[in-house]
């Protein structure tokens, strides 16, 4: 099973991260030295992905340039002699091959999905949410694609999360095949603590078969009136053609301010010449406020 092409959804308002996304795409804010959005497609790319299929909308094009040539900055900085930043940008608008796709209104993650049915065809392809940054050995999308390529299923990411914040996500009912793989029989979005199948949530790394557009195509509108993705897989599971892995790694929710300033601090932790800088400033500002 060959898979090259990512179904990206960036259309969507970005609202949770007000007031910083009025004029900025959510998924253009920085985490240290990088955009949010490439992140994601990093991490693509290292799982072998090379096709980049951004769900968009009319005042999204800033994400899609990111990752074009912009030959203006290029000869400033050649000029300037900044040869690393000069072969920063130009590895950044070699990385892949972008297709934009226009999502005229914004009805669900799974409306989204639908609308890369007529780039991905016949094809199974990955999806990955701009909100979630995943690093660390032997998590994120290429875990997912693995488990893909060996069995022909469709394949979710979990992760477990405590039972106060369930209603947040997409819930699985499942049944363990080994560690941490799971065949899903159920799907429950966003249901209460009370109501949960269990406490593995499905987050934003899907592997999905051709199969979901004919699901989404003739599927009513669900949880907010919109069209959910989590519905669709369910169409999957009846079938017995989803599976969950459990990830692991480090897990960042950029659309929450907690998690998107600590990955902010978590890089930069990880930066040597800045790492004991910042430690002396944050205990500083520890000690201020204890």
């Amino acid at each position: 099973m060959d898979i090259k092409k990512v179904v990206i959804p960036v259309a969507g308002w970005g609202t949770r991260s007000l007031p910083a996304t009025k004029n900025v795409p959510k998924e253009m804010l920085p985490i240290f030295r990088k955009p949010i959005v490439q992140y994601i497609v990093e991490e693509g790319i290292e799982a072998g992905l090379s096709d980049v299929v951004f769900i968009t909308n009319q005042n999204k094009t800033i994400i899609e340039d990111h990752f074009d040539r912009n030959f203006l900055l290029e000869q400033l900085l050649e000029r300037a002699g900044k040869d690393a930043m000069l072969k920063e940008v130009r590895r950044v608008a070699s990385l892949v091959n972008v297709i934009g796709v226009r999502q005229k209104e914004q009805l669900g993650l799974g409306h989204a999905v639908l609308t890369a049915r007529e780039i991905c065809k016949n094809e199974p392809f990955a999806v990955m949410l701009g909100d979630d940054l995943m690093f660390g050995v032997n998590t994120g999308i290429g875990e997912l694609i693995k488990a893909s390529r060996e069995t022909g299923k469709a394949v979710v990411g979990v992760i477990e999360v405590p039972e106060e914040k369930v209603s947040k996500y997409g819930v699985i009912k499942g049944e363990e095949l080994e560690n941490g793989t799971y065949r899903v029989t159920n799907l429950v979005e966003k249901p209460k603590a009370e109501d949960a199948p269990s406490n593995l949530a499905i987050i934003g790394r899907y592997v999905l078969l051709p199969e979901i557009f004919d699901i989404l195509e003739g599927q009513k509108a669900g949880v907010g009136g919109e069209i959910q993705l989590t519905d669709a897989l369910q169409g999957l599971a009846d079938q017995d053609k989803l599976l969950a892995v459990k990830l692991g790694g480090q897990r960042f929710d950029a659309g929450d301010w907690v998690e998107y300033l600590t990955a902010n601090i978590y890089f930069a932790l990880h930066d040597e010449e800045l790492r004991d800088d910042l430690v002396k400033r944050l205990q500083d500002l520890l000690s201020c406020s204890s």
